[in-house]
This record gives structure tokens, sequence and C-alpha cells, in this order.
């Protein structure tokens, strides 16, 4: 997390400042002393919040309660970061029992609905390199269980022993 370093009281060291008072009215520019004070009367923190602005602006606040919701900004803009673009893989096999393949379908599912893509990967395993088929038709198989939740992001492609495909919600 980036937390911003902000100005506070004695370290506003400009001559003259845009004040914003605690009730949040514009006060106009006074010096930096004149802001000091309205702040001590206040019982509150002189914090200097846009200081590329000429004159820097500063509001009359409380520093702490500040920081703490300046923090909780960028906890929430950062979960939704983390999710919604995870790629979750599914490994099947091409000569795959039905029961399997269907709890393989389910968890994909499930991946699709949490907003996540899905990677199907089909890995051969010795003579089965000999009927790519198989692999399609799990592949198809795997498309159909997912219905309506997914589309085809990249159709399945044949990579040495690997057959990969991508879906996505949509």
């Amino acid at each position: 997390m980036s937390e911003r370093n902000f100005r506070v009281n004695r370290g506003i060291r400009v001559p003259q400042v845009r004040l914003i008072d605690h009730t949040g009215e514009q006060v106009g520019v006074v010096s930096t002393d004149d802001a000091r004070r309205r702040a001590e009367e206040a019982g509150l923190d002189l914090v200097e919040v846009s200081p590329t602005a000429v004159p820097p602006v500063c509001r009359i606040l409380d520093y702490g309660k500040f920081r703490y919701q300046q923090k909780k900004k960028e906890r929430e803009s950062a979960k939704g970061h983390h999710h919604g673009g995870q790629l979750k893989e599914l490994r099947v096999r091409p000569a795959m029992h039905q029961h399997d393949l269907d709890y393989r379908i389910e968890q994909g599912r499930r991946f699709l609905e949490e907003g996540h893509k899905v990677q199907v990967v089909c890995v051969f395993r010795g003579r089965q390199m000999e009927h790519p088929e198989m692999g399609h038709r799990v592949m198809d198989a795997v498309v159909a269980g997912m219905g309506e939740l997914g589309k085809i992001e990249s159709s399945p492609k044949l990579l040495g022993k690997r057959m990969t495909m991508l879906i996505a919600h949509r």
C-alpha cells in the first residue's frame, strides 16, 4: 500500500495557505500561523491536503481519523484488484470417468461464477497422443457443462502433450 505523507501543523512551512475549516467551509487565503491558531482553537490539526496548489490547500481536521479513513479507502480499492481476473486451472484427462469429469465441470462453474477465467488443460500420456480426438471430446464436454456461464476465449490447442483452452465468464 502506498501511504501518502501529509504535512501536518508545524510541518507546513509556507507563508500562506488556502484554508478549509472543520465544517467544510472555505475560509480563503490566510497566513499559516493564523490557520494553525484556528486549528488549535478547534482542538484539531492543520493538514495540507493539496500541496501542489498555489497557495497549498489545508484543512482543519482530526489527523488520526483522517489517516484511518485514507487507509480504509486504500484497502477498499485494493480489494477489487485481487478478485475477478485470476486464472484458475482445471486439469482433465482424455480417458476420464464421467463422474470425475462432472466434478471438474462443477468446479469450473464455481470459478466462473466468482468471476475468474478458467484454463482447461487436458494432459495426454503415452499412446493417448495417437488419439487427440479423445481430448477434443473431453473439451467439448467441459464447454457443454459450463453452458451459459462461460464463453470460449481461446479454442482448444494441442501443444506437446497438453491441450489447453481458455473459458471466460459471459
